[in-house]
């Protein structure tokens, strides 16, 4: 029996040989609702929800304690900031490789139950050949109740757990790393707000270092799900997640204004609200990957550590530079001052929210190219890396219109300050502008990711993060406010441009675009 049993594997023709017109091929198609459409917005569409949900909380959190007072929104914006930054030094690199592993993990499965259902069936049809010859030719003293019996009887296998060796390993891998980063954030809370910009005598480090430890306790719930989620986009099943991020975000949400202005907590009841939220988002995960996964196969040799381990520090070194320049926008915005960063920090969470959209056409384009790379399926790679980087572009100017006309007239949900809202228009022309941009970077992370393009997006996005954050610090020191934001502008620019890069000189996975 050949390798390539159930799969396509195509020959060069079937794709561009223009590497270039990966980006233009089909365009009229980017719409359709074919099979390729179908499993994308199947994808794309829960997943892009769940993604968006949690920036969607935290801009509850955002609204609620802007009612409290210019200081207090200013300081959780900083800790949420540097939450962010050390969650995500540790969350990025686990989630991507869990959701390619798993999918290589499950097409290789795919495969070989492919070939021994094959095998199955070709013994199956010769048994039956011989049971019709058997029942041509009369037997004396045969019992006909045995004869029914025989013939109608189904024998019934049990259903198994799926056996992925790479969700046992994620789950303990997050599990660590979670109370790691909880250990560490709680204990070094006010020199890393110092570093931020909150000094000794500023008004924002009380709220900040209370809700910054308080939301700490989280982390273990916060990895855990999102190593969980890896899990399920690896099965391309965002509706899970989805269902259980909107519970959980859900609970958020109530128990806010309960903490927050009933029981007069203030931030504190605003991060107790959210911690609480998290570990109910979790335990729901993990009970229903429990029913799909046998997650207890704990036996080091089957474990992916060493592989984890191997590209999770490619992308550790990514997520650092990357995530820095958001998290350094962030301390210079603070140094500028409470309004400042009352302003920043609306614009970022909205920004981010926005652009996470995107991020939704990069798990649908991960999922599917993993599995597509796994069975060497070069058309539907092509196809699929075209498709999600048009309806990225796509989603990007609609959302860009959206946020232009929307944010001028909403930023009132966020702070009645009149000098926070003056800058707050300031920012709303990059935070609408990007849009387009930023949808093409995340999109491009997603394509790179799902070919398993580890060192290619730690090397390229460190030397992003270098160019950016020499122009953020420049920028904002001449520029103040609005140097920020042409700043961010770059950055994202740069990303999109290392990821259009890569496809477009059909260098490492995408070599095959020359053949």
């Amino acid at each position: 029996m050949s390798e390539d049993v159930g799969f396509n594997k195509e020959t060069p023709c079937d794709y561009p040989r223009n590497p270039l017109c990966i980006f233009l091929s089909d365009f009229r198609s980017v719409l359709k609702f074919d099979e390729l459409g179908l499993e994308i917005a199947r994808i794309a569409l829960p997943a892009a929800l769940a993604l968006t949900a949690d920036p969607i909380a935290s801009l509850v959190d955002t609204a609620f304690i802007g009612q409290i007072g210019p200081v207090e929104l200013a300081a959780v914006g900083v800790s949420i900031a540097l939450f962010n930054q050390v969650s995500r030094i540790a969350i990025f690199p686990l989630v991507s490789i869990t959701t390619s592993f798993v999918a290589e993990e499950d097409a290789y499965s795919s495969q070989e139950n492919t070939v021994q259902d094959h095998k199955e069936c070709i013994e199956t049809g010769i048994n039956n050949t011989k049971e019709e010859t058997q029942e041509l030719i009369p037997e004396i003293n045969k019992d006909e109740s045995k004869i029914s019996s025989s013939i109608f009887s189904v024998s019934k296998s049990p259903v198994k757990k799926r056996n992925i060796p790479s969700a046992s390993s994620a789950l303990i891998i997050g599990a660590i790393l979670g109370l790691l980063q909880a250990a560490f954030l709680i204990s070094t809370a006010r020199p890393l707000l110092s570093f931020m910009g909150v000094k000794h005598d500023s008004p924002m480090l009380g709220p900040a270092q209370r809700y910054l430890s308080l939301r700490s306790l989280g982390a273990p719930a916060v990895l855990l799900s999102l190593a969980t989620q890896g899990v399920f986009r690896g099965f391309k099943d965002t509706t899970t997640p989805l269902y259980a991020t909107v519970i959980g975000d859900a609970t958020n949400i109530i128990l806010d204004p309960i903490f927050i202005f009933v029981f007069r907590l203030g931030v504190t009841g605003a991060a107790t609200a959210h911690v609480l939220s998290q570990y109910l988002m979790c335990g729901i995960l993990l009970w229903k990957l429990m029913g799909q996964v046998d997650i207890f196969n704990l036996s080091t040799k089957h474990l992916q550590f060493s592989r984890f381990m191997k590209n999770g520090f490619l992308l550790l070194m990514r997520v650092i530079a990357v995530t820095f320049c958001v998290t350094l926008s962030a301390s210079l915005a603070a140094r500028e001052g409470s309004i400042s960063m009352a302003a920043f920090q609306v614009c970022l969470q909205v920004w981010l929210a926005t652009s996470l959209l995107a991020d939704g056409f990069a798990v649908a384009g991960q999922a599917i190219l993993a599995s597509a790379f796994a069975k060497k399926d070069y058309k539907r790679a092509a196809a699929t890396a075209s498709r999600v980087l048009q309806l990225g572009l796509v989603l990007g100017f609609l959302l860009a219109i959206i946020l232009g006309a929307g944010l001028h007239f909403g930023a009132r949900l966020f702070t009645k300050d009149d000098k926070v809202l003056h800058l707050i228009s300031i920012g709303l022309p990059f935070v609408a502008g990007t849009q387009p941009i930023n949808a093409l970077a995340f999109v491009f992370d997603g394509v790179n990711f799902g070919a398993s393009d580890f060192g290619y997006a730690a090397a390229s996005l460190v030397m992003v993060a270098i160019v950016s954050i020499l122009c953020l610090v420049l920028l904002s020191s001449t520029h103040g406010f609005i140097g920020l934001w042409f700043g961010l502008t770059i950055y994202m620019s740069l990303r999109a441009a290392v990821g259009f890069w890569r496809i477009g000189t059909a260098t490492g996975p995408w070599s095959f675009l020359r053949r």
